[in-house]
């Protein structure tokens, strides 16, 4: 497989630099994934529609099309990378700021409309923000750090998630709707700063005239194909479309299936900061282990662990007032996700080309997301035809078949 170079240390600086990115990531995600599903069930908002929210995200499945081009084109004066985070990001600062101005109960009831489509437009931007984090993150972690490297970025994502998640959901009732997003818009400016204060290194001189007529309609297919054609790409590809589908399909109805249990706002905020604590916590052992068991026993054991933690959600259903059992569910299935996150990232990130880190990447991260996207917005439909039990018994199953496919790539390459 061709890797993409990397320097041999990683400096303080750029650790706090990946961390506040991915933490920032995190912020508008938590706010879509956490936060919101519980308070449009609160507003009687049908189950359906709040699994419809998963589709929001379609623009981390599509950034696949116009990745090639953040990694060719590139600012004179804020830098490659830079010239595309900052300015991102500062979007994704106005549209959080924009929701803050809102009325809740109009946006909840009869302007939910334009809910969805300011979400979207979020989505969009940080999607196509994170092309260039990734090209960036692959750069500078060096190879033998890429495990505890992606422990940093799963565990910087779900910081984000936890502020405005279980943040977000603690804060709300006192501070109301208003102040709490303003609160995530300064502190997604607060995450800019890093970024802002980069000095990007230029290990090629930059020439806009080449990288404009290298940029035309047939780039997209020169620029995969080096990609597609490395050995075992067909079957790896089958992997990252299958191995989070259990979570993809159970992960959304948690918080749903939680409320109509009778927990409210405060006890599912605590909740999600524990839970969240612990997927760090598992993301960080993952990157620990990963390095000394390899990417072969990191998948398939994490995996495992992935689809019994969503598989055993289904044990909550009419137990949802047993608060232990609620918690050592949720806290062992969120650590299975950090740490099958991990190792899924830190494989994905040795088949990046040099030159290619963030569209290679994100290629790969929208195949991941294509099944998964679609199955997760097809979850509200089935609790409802189905049952919850039934569904999150589905999820784990689903995890756990997926575990062949990862076998069978580690069978056919000779074992990693």
């Amino acid at each position: 497989m061709s890797t993409s170079a990397a320097p041999s240390s990683l400096s303080r600086s750029s650790i706090v630099l990946l961390a506040s990115l991915y933490c920032a990531q995190g912020l508008p995600s938590g706010l879509i994934a956490h936060s919101l599903p519980v308070l449009l069930r609160q507003h009687g908002v049908d189950l359906a529609l709040i699994s419809l929210l998963k589709l929001l995200a379609l623009p981390w499945l599509l950034k696949v099309l116009w990745a090639p081009w953040v990694d060719r084109l590139a600012s004179r004066r804020l830098g490659h990378r830079r010239g595309w985070i900052v300015p991102l990001q500062l979007t994704v600062v106005s549209l959080v700021a924009a929701l803050a101005l809102l009325n809740p109960q109009y946006l909840f009831g009869q302007q939910i409309g334009l809910l969805l489509g300011l979400l979207l437009l979020i989505n969009l931007t940080a999607a196509t923000q994170d092309i260039a984090t990734d090209g960036l993150a692959v750069r500078l972690l060096p190879e033998r750090w890429r495990g505890l490297g992606n422990s940093l970025q799963v565990g910087g994502y779900k910081v984000g998630m936890l502020v405005s998640g279980s943040g977000l959901l603690l804060l709300i009732e006192p501070l109301g709707w208003h102040l709490s997003l303003t609160i995530v818009a300064l502190l997604l400016v607060l995450m800019t700063v890093p970024i802002a204060r980069f000095n990007e290194p230029r290990e090629l001189p930059f020439n806009a005239s080449a990288a404009e007529s290298n940029a035309g309609p047939a780039l997209l297919w020169q620029h995969y194909r080096g990609l597609l054609r490395q050995p075992g790409m067909g079957l790896w590809l089958l992997v990252l479309l299958s191995f989070k589908l259990g979570d993809a399909l159970g992960s959304p109805m948690i918080k749903p299936m939680l409320v109509d249990g009778q927990w409210g706002s405060a006890a599912l905020g605590q909740l999600t900061l524990l839970t969240t604590l612990a997927g760090i916590a598992g993301a960080l052992l993952g990157g620990l282990l990963y390095a000394r068991i390899g990417a072969q026993r990191a998948l398939l054991g994490f995996g495992l662990l992935q689809a019994l933690g969503i598989g055993a959600m289904a044990l909550l259903v009419n137990q949802a007032s047993d608060v232990t059992l609620v918690y050592a569910v949720t806290l062992f299935e969120q650590a299975a996700d950090g740490m099958s996150s991990v190792a899924l990232f830190a494989v994905m990130m040795q088949q990046c080309r040099r030159e290619h880190e963030g569209a290679d990447f994100t290629l790969q991260a929208s195949v991941q997301l294509l099944l998964a996207g679609l199955v997760g917005a097809t979850s509200g439909v089935l609790a409802k035809s189905l049952g919850y039990e039934a569904l999150f018994s589905a999820a784990g199953l689903l995890g756990a078949l997926a575990l062949l496919l990862v076998w069978g790539y580690f069978r056919k390459r000779g074992g990693v």
